[in-house]
Protein backbone atom coordinates (compact mmCIF):
# COMPACT_ATOMS: atom_id res chain seq x y z
CA UNK A 1 0.00 0.00 0.00
CA UNK A 2 1.10 4.44 -0.31
CA UNK A 3 3.81 5.28 1.92
CA UNK A 4 2.38 7.82 4.66
CA UNK A 5 4.85 10.90 2.97
CA UNK A 6 4.27 12.76 -0.66
CA UNK A 7 7.41 10.56 -1.75
CA UNK A 8 6.53 7.04 -0.49
CA UNK A 9 3.35 7.65 -2.96
CA UNK A 10 3.03 4.45 -5.75
CA UNK A 11 3.79 5.12 -9.12
CA UNK A 12 2.62 2.94 -12.11
CA UNK A 13 4.73 4.06 -15.73
CA UNK A 14 3.31 2.64 -18.90
CA UNK A 15 5.32 2.17 -22.20
CA UNK A 16 3.17 1.10 -25.25
CA UNK A 17 4.83 0.05 -28.08
CA UNK A 18 4.30 -2.36 -31.28
CA UNK A 19 6.34 -4.70 -29.87
CA UNK A 20 4.08 -5.17 -26.82
CA UNK A 21 3.36 -3.08 -23.20
CA UNK A 22 6.20 -2.55 -20.42
CA UNK A 23 5.44 -1.42 -17.31
CA UNK A 24 7.13 -0.16 -13.92
CA UNK A 25 6.31 0.17 -10.47
CA UNK A 26 7.68 1.95 -7.45
CA UNK A 27 7.79 5.19 -5.50
CA UNK A 28 9.27 8.82 -5.72
CA UNK A 29 11.50 7.79 -3.20
CA UNK A 30 12.69 4.48 -4.52
CA UNK A 31 12.56 4.70 -8.35
CA UNK A 32 11.13 1.75 -10.35
CA UNK A 33 11.54 -1.30 -8.56
CA UNK A 34 9.67 -3.72 -10.55
CA UNK A 35 9.36 -3.94 -14.22
CA UNK A 36 7.49 -6.18 -16.24
CA UNK A 37 6.55 -6.75 -20.24
CA UNK A 38 4.00 -8.81 -22.29
CA UNK A 39 4.19 -9.65 -25.66
CA UNK A 40 1.25 -8.32 -27.86
CA UNK A 41 0.64 -4.83 -28.90
CA UNK A 42 -2.30 -2.80 -28.26
CA UNK A 43 -4.69 -2.79 -31.17
CA UNK A 44 -4.90 0.33 -34.05
CA UNK A 45 -8.34 0.30 -35.57
CA UNK A 46 -10.70 2.87 -37.11
CA UNK A 47 -10.74 5.05 -33.89
CA UNK A 48 -6.98 4.47 -33.60
CA UNK A 49 -5.51 3.18 -30.23
CA UNK A 50 -8.01 0.88 -28.92
CA UNK A 51 -8.60 2.17 -25.09
CA UNK A 52 -10.44 -0.78 -24.31
CA UNK A 53 -7.77 -2.91 -25.67
CA UNK A 54 -4.95 -0.92 -23.45
CA UNK A 55 -7.10 -1.64 -20.11
CA UNK A 56 -7.26 -5.30 -20.69
CA UNK A 57 -3.26 -5.95 -21.59
CA UNK A 58 -2.19 -3.42 -18.96
CA UNK A 59 -4.84 -4.59 -15.71
CA UNK A 60 -3.34 -7.77 -15.18
CA UNK A 61 0.28 -7.11 -15.97
CA UNK A 62 -0.04 -3.90 -13.55
CA UNK A 63 -1.91 -5.98 -10.84
CA UNK A 64 1.26 -9.18 -11.03
CA UNK A 65 3.55 -5.99 -10.80
CA UNK A 66 2.39 -3.96 -7.55
CA UNK A 67 1.89 -7.21 -6.09
CA UNK A 68 5.63 -8.44 -6.71
CA UNK A 69 6.50 -4.21 -5.21
CA UNK A 70 4.23 -5.27 -1.95
CA UNK A 71 2.08 -2.67 -3.19
CA UNK A 72 -2.26 -2.95 -3.36
CA UNK A 73 -2.74 -0.05 -5.95
CA UNK A 74 -0.79 3.36 -7.65
CA UNK A 75 -1.41 6.64 -6.39
CA UNK A 76 -0.96 7.69 -9.98
CA UNK A 77 -0.30 6.45 -13.79
CA UNK A 78 1.77 7.65 -16.39
CA UNK A 79 1.04 6.17 -19.85
CA UNK A 80 3.14 6.44 -22.87
CA UNK A 81 2.13 5.16 -26.37
CA UNK A 82 3.49 5.07 -30.27
CA UNK A 83 0.94 6.91 -32.22
CA UNK A 84 -0.52 8.95 -29.07
CA UNK A 85 -0.15 12.14 -30.93
CA UNK A 86 -1.62 11.21 -34.70
CA UNK A 87 -4.05 8.51 -33.21
CA UNK A 88 -5.13 9.37 -30.00
CA UNK A 89 -7.93 10.75 -29.63
CA UNK A 90 -10.08 7.72 -28.46
CA UNK A 91 -7.59 7.45 -25.59
CA UNK A 92 -7.74 10.87 -24.55
CA UNK A 93 -11.00 10.65 -24.53
CA UNK A 94 -11.66 7.75 -22.46
CA UNK A 95 -8.61 6.41 -20.72
CA UNK A 96 -8.52 8.82 -18.05
CA UNK A 97 -11.97 7.76 -16.71
CA UNK A 98 -10.90 3.76 -17.57
CA UNK A 99 -7.94 4.00 -15.45
CA UNK A 100 -9.47 5.87 -12.96
CA UNK A 101 -12.42 3.55 -12.37
CA UNK A 102 -9.29 0.33 -12.71
CA UNK A 103 -6.91 1.99 -10.08
CA UNK A 104 -8.27 4.67 -8.20
CA UNK A 105 -11.20 3.13 -6.47
CA UNK A 106 -12.14 6.30 -5.03
CA UNK A 107 -9.57 6.73 -3.10
CA UNK A 108 -8.08 9.99 -1.36
CA UNK A 109 -4.40 9.41 -2.20
CA UNK A 110 -5.38 9.40 -6.12
CA UNK A 111 -3.46 11.80 -8.02
CA UNK A 112 -4.24 11.12 -11.43
CA UNK A 113 -3.30 10.07 -15.03
CA UNK A 114 -1.11 11.20 -17.65
CA UNK A 115 -1.13 9.96 -21.12
CA UNK A 116 2.02 10.84 -23.31
CA UNK A 117 3.25 10.36 -26.46
CA UNK A 118 6.35 7.82 -26.80
CA UNK A 119 7.99 10.87 -28.03
CA UNK A 120 7.53 13.00 -24.75
CA UNK A 121 8.40 9.50 -22.57
CA UNK A 122 11.70 8.91 -24.66
CA UNK A 123 12.51 12.82 -24.27
CA UNK A 124 11.98 12.60 -20.28
CA UNK A 125 13.75 9.35 -19.93
CA UNK A 126 16.26 10.15 -21.99
CA UNK A 127 17.12 14.34 -20.70
CA UNK A 128 14.83 14.54 -17.68
CA UNK A 129 13.51 18.18 -17.84
CA UNK A 130 16.06 19.87 -19.77
CA UNK A 131 16.47 21.60 -23.07
CA UNK A 132 17.62 19.34 -25.81
CA UNK A 133 16.77 16.68 -28.65
CA UNK A 134 16.10 13.23 -28.50
CA UNK A 135 15.81 10.90 -30.84
CA UNK A 136 13.61 7.28 -30.16
CA UNK A 137 14.57 4.76 -32.11
CA UNK A 138 13.03 1.25 -31.55
CA UNK A 139 10.26 -0.31 -33.53
CA UNK A 140 9.58 2.89 -34.71
CA UNK A 141 11.37 6.68 -34.48
CA UNK A 142 10.29 9.80 -33.63
CA UNK A 143 13.15 12.32 -33.18
CA UNK A 144 11.43 15.74 -30.40
CA UNK A 145 13.24 18.75 -28.96
CA UNK A 146 12.31 21.33 -26.45
CA UNK A 147 13.40 24.47 -25.66
CA UNK A 148 11.22 24.00 -22.52
CA UNK A 149 8.86 26.55 -24.11
CA UNK A 150 7.76 24.85 -27.06
CA UNK A 151 7.79 21.28 -28.76
CA UNK A 152 9.86 20.31 -32.12
CA UNK A 153 8.95 17.27 -33.73
CA UNK A 154 10.14 15.20 -36.61
CA UNK A 155 9.27 12.13 -38.43
CA UNK A 156 6.69 9.36 -36.38
CA UNK A 157 4.86 9.02 -39.12
CA UNK A 158 4.81 5.01 -38.90
CA UNK A 159 6.25 2.31 -40.78
CA UNK A 160 4.22 3.07 -43.90
CA UNK A 161 4.83 6.79 -44.00
CA UNK A 162 7.62 7.31 -42.60
CA UNK A 163 10.28 5.95 -39.15
CA UNK A 164 12.97 6.38 -41.20
CA UNK A 165 15.82 4.51 -39.42
CA UNK A 166 13.93 2.30 -37.31
CA UNK A 167 13.80 -0.88 -36.61
CA UNK A 168 10.89 -1.69 -38.69
CA UNK A 169 12.63 0.34 -41.46
CA UNK A 170 15.94 -1.33 -41.00
CA UNK A 171 14.26 -4.64 -41.15
CA UNK A 172 11.94 -4.00 -44.00
CA UNK A 173 14.90 -2.53 -45.96
CA UNK A 174 16.87 -5.73 -45.34
CA UNK A 175 14.26 -7.95 -46.51
CA UNK A 176 14.00 -5.94 -49.60
CA UNK A 177 17.53 -6.16 -50.36
CA UNK A 178 17.21 -10.01 -49.53
CA UNK A 179 14.40 -10.41 -51.97
CA UNK A 180 16.71 -8.87 -54.35
CA UNK A 181 19.31 -11.57 -53.95
CA UNK A 182 16.30 -13.97 -54.15
CA UNK A 183 15.24 -12.31 -58.08
CA UNK A 184 18.49 -11.72 -59.20
CA UNK A 185 18.30 -8.01 -59.16
CA UNK A 186 21.04 -6.10 -58.55
CA UNK A 187 21.74 -4.33 -55.23
CA UNK A 188 20.75 -8.13 -53.33
CA UNK A 189 22.33 -9.75 -50.44
CA UNK A 190 22.80 -13.55 -50.05
CA UNK A 191 23.55 -13.07 -46.63
CA UNK A 192 20.70 -11.60 -45.41
CA UNK A 193 18.50 -13.75 -48.15
CA UNK A 194 20.01 -16.90 -45.95
CA UNK A 195 19.27 -15.19 -42.60
CA UNK A 196 15.68 -14.08 -43.60
CA UNK A 197 14.53 -17.57 -44.51
CA UNK A 198 15.98 -19.23 -41.55
CA UNK A 199 13.79 -16.54 -39.70
CA UNK A 200 11.02 -16.28 -41.85
CA UNK A 201 10.91 -18.92 -44.01
CA UNK A 202 10.89 -19.60 -48.17
CA UNK A 203 11.14 -15.62 -49.60
CA UNK A 204 8.08 -16.56 -51.46
CA UNK A 205 6.02 -17.28 -48.69
CA UNK A 206 7.04 -13.76 -47.22
CA UNK A 207 4.01 -11.51 -48.53
CA UNK A 208 1.70 -14.44 -46.78
CA UNK A 209 3.60 -14.08 -43.69
CA UNK A 210 3.44 -10.41 -43.48
CA UNK A 211 1.01 -9.12 -44.94
CA UNK A 212 -2.08 -10.05 -43.04
CA UNK A 213 -0.30 -9.58 -39.55
CA UNK A 214 -2.03 -6.44 -37.65
CA UNK A 215 2.13 -6.43 -35.33
CA UNK A 216 3.39 -6.21 -39.17
CA UNK A 217 5.75 -3.39 -37.71
CA UNK A 218 7.13 -5.42 -34.48
CA UNK A 219 7.67 -8.44 -37.53
CA UNK A 220 9.85 -6.10 -39.74
CA UNK A 221 11.95 -4.47 -36.75
CA UNK A 222 13.02 -8.13 -35.49
CA UNK A 223 14.55 -8.17 -38.28
CA UNK A 224 16.47 -5.49 -37.63
CA UNK A 225 19.58 -7.05 -35.24
CA UNK A 226 19.86 -9.78 -38.31
CA UNK A 227 21.07 -6.47 -40.72
CA UNK A 228 23.55 -5.60 -37.77
CA UNK A 229 24.86 -9.24 -38.00
CA UNK A 230 25.91 -9.26 -41.43
CA UNK A 231 27.04 -5.57 -41.83
CA UNK A 232 30.49 -6.32 -40.51
CA UNK A 233 31.23 -8.64 -44.03
CA UNK A 234 28.19 -8.12 -46.04
CA UNK A 235 28.20 -4.07 -47.88
CA UNK A 236 24.42 -4.17 -48.52
CA UNK A 237 23.70 -4.75 -45.36
CA UNK A 238 26.53 -1.47 -43.85
CA UNK A 239 24.47 0.40 -46.16
CA UNK A 240 21.37 0.18 -44.87
CA UNK A 241 23.11 0.97 -41.45
CA UNK A 242 24.44 3.88 -42.42
CA UNK A 243 21.33 4.81 -44.40
CA UNK A 244 19.17 4.49 -41.54
CA UNK A 245 22.15 6.65 -39.34
CA UNK A 246 21.92 9.78 -41.77
CA UNK A 247 17.88 9.18 -41.60
CA UNK A 248 17.98 9.82 -37.97
CA UNK A 249 20.55 12.46 -37.45
CA UNK A 250 18.72 14.01 -40.47
CA UNK A 251 15.50 13.92 -37.44
CA UNK A 252 17.59 15.00 -35.31
CA UNK A 253 18.67 17.85 -36.55
CA UNK A 254 15.16 19.11 -37.49
CA UNK A 255 13.57 19.14 -33.79
CA UNK A 256 16.85 20.71 -32.07
CA UNK A 257 16.45 23.19 -30.03
CA UNK A 258 17.67 26.47 -31.54
CA UNK A 259 20.36 27.11 -28.76
CA UNK A 260 24.28 27.40 -28.21
CA UNK A 261 24.71 23.98 -27.38
CA UNK A 262 21.93 21.92 -27.30
CA UNK A 263 22.26 18.64 -25.82
CA UNK A 264 21.36 15.43 -28.43
CA UNK A 265 20.75 11.81 -26.92
CA UNK A 266 19.54 8.94 -28.83
CA UNK A 267 17.38 6.23 -27.11
CA UNK A 268 15.37 3.15 -27.67
CA UNK A 269 15.90 -0.57 -28.33
CA UNK A 270 17.62 0.37 -31.67
CA UNK A 271 20.78 1.67 -29.54
CA UNK A 272 21.46 -2.36 -28.55
CA UNK A 273 22.13 -2.87 -32.21
CA UNK A 274 25.72 -1.64 -31.51
CA UNK A 275 28.80 -0.08 -32.91
CA UNK A 276 27.33 -1.80 -36.58
CA UNK A 277 24.71 1.42 -36.05
CA UNK A 278 26.17 4.08 -33.28
CA UNK A 279 29.19 3.72 -34.96
CA UNK A 280 28.03 5.45 -38.59
CA UNK A 281 25.00 7.09 -36.69
CA UNK A 282 27.97 8.99 -34.31
CA UNK A 283 29.22 10.31 -37.38
CA UNK A 284 26.19 11.36 -38.86
CA UNK A 285 25.07 13.11 -36.08
CA UNK A 286 28.61 14.99 -36.06
CA UNK A 287 27.50 16.30 -39.76
CA UNK A 288 23.81 17.23 -39.62
CA UNK A 289 23.97 18.95 -35.69
CA UNK A 290 27.95 19.96 -35.56
CA UNK A 291 26.91 22.11 -33.00
CA UNK A 292 25.28 19.86 -30.20
CA UNK A 293 27.17 18.09 -27.32
CA UNK A 294 25.92 14.19 -27.92
CA UNK A 295 25.17 12.28 -24.61
CA UNK A 296 23.86 9.16 -23.08
CA UNK A 297 20.58 8.78 -22.19
CA UNK A 298 19.85 8.86 -18.64
CA UNK A 299 16.81 6.16 -19.21
CA UNK A 300 14.82 5.01 -21.75
CA UNK A 301 10.71 5.46 -22.66
CA UNK A 302 9.66 3.43 -19.42
CA UNK A 303 11.80 6.07 -17.11
CA UNK A 304 10.38 8.71 -18.75
CA UNK A 305 6.75 7.88 -18.29
CA UNK A 306 8.14 6.92 -13.92
CA UNK A 307 9.62 10.80 -13.85
CA UNK A 308 5.78 11.64 -15.61
CA UNK A 309 4.05 10.04 -13.09
CA UNK A 310 6.04 11.53 -10.26
CA UNK A 311 5.97 14.77 -11.46
CA UNK A 312 1.86 14.24 -11.26
CA UNK A 313 2.40 13.55 -7.95
CA UNK A 314 5.32 15.81 -6.61
CA UNK A 315 5.11 18.49 -9.07
CA UNK A 316 8.66 18.40 -11.18
CA UNK A 317 9.43 21.33 -13.27
CA UNK A 318 6.91 21.83 -16.17
CA UNK A 319 6.81 20.67 -19.64
CA UNK A 320 5.81 22.99 -22.52
CA UNK A 321 1.70 22.49 -23.47
CA UNK A 322 0.80 20.59 -25.91
CA UNK A 323 -2.64 19.00 -26.19
CA UNK A 324 -1.63 15.94 -28.54
CA UNK A 325 1.50 15.09 -27.02
CA UNK A 326 0.35 15.50 -23.49
CA UNK A 327 -3.16 14.48 -21.55
CA UNK A 328 -3.49 15.05 -17.80
CA UNK A 329 -6.04 14.36 -15.64
CA UNK A 330 -5.34 14.86 -11.98
CA UNK A 331 -7.01 13.37 -9.05
CA UNK A 332 -7.75 13.94 -5.57
CA UNK A 333 -4.32 13.52 -4.30
CA UNK A 334 -2.61 17.72 -3.09
CA UNK A 335 1.61 18.00 -4.30
CA UNK A 336 3.49 19.44 -1.55
CA UNK A 337 2.59 23.43 -1.32
CA UNK A 338 -0.23 23.21 -3.47
CA UNK A 339 -4.38 23.02 -2.53
CA UNK A 340 -4.75 20.00 -4.40
CA UNK A 341 -5.16 18.14 -7.50
CA UNK A 342 -1.71 17.52 -7.88
CA UNK A 343 -0.94 20.87 -9.38
CA UNK A 344 1.48 23.73 -8.35
CA UNK A 345 1.41 27.10 -7.16
CA UNK A 346 0.74 29.12 -10.25
CA UNK A 347 -2.29 26.24 -11.02
CA UNK A 348 -0.41 25.13 -13.71
CA UNK A 349 -0.27 20.81 -13.86
CA UNK A 350 3.45 20.18 -12.82
CA UNK A 351 3.48 17.52 -15.51
CA UNK A 352 2.86 19.58 -18.51
CA UNK A 353 2.66 23.03 -17.53
CA UNK A 354 -0.96 23.24 -18.73
CA UNK A 355 -3.70 24.80 -16.80
CA UNK A 356 -6.98 23.30 -16.42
Amino acid sequence: MSGTGPRDRVLLAVDSGGSGLRVAVGTARSGPVVRRSGREPVRTGARGLDPRHLTELLAPLARAALAEAGHRAPDAVAVGAAGFASLGDAWRAELPDALTREFGGGRDAWAGTVLASDAVTAYVGALGFRPGAVVAAGTGLTATGTDLSAWRRADGWGHLLGDCGSGAWIGRAGLEAALRAHDGRPGGSAALLERGEALLGPAAGWPQALYPRTDRSAVLASFAPEVAACAQADPVAEEILREAARHMAGAAAAACPDLGEPVVSVTGGLVRLGDPLLAPLREELAKAVPHARQVPPEGDPLTGAFRLARGLALGDPALPPDPRLLCVTPGRAAGPGDGGGGRDGTGRDPATGTHG
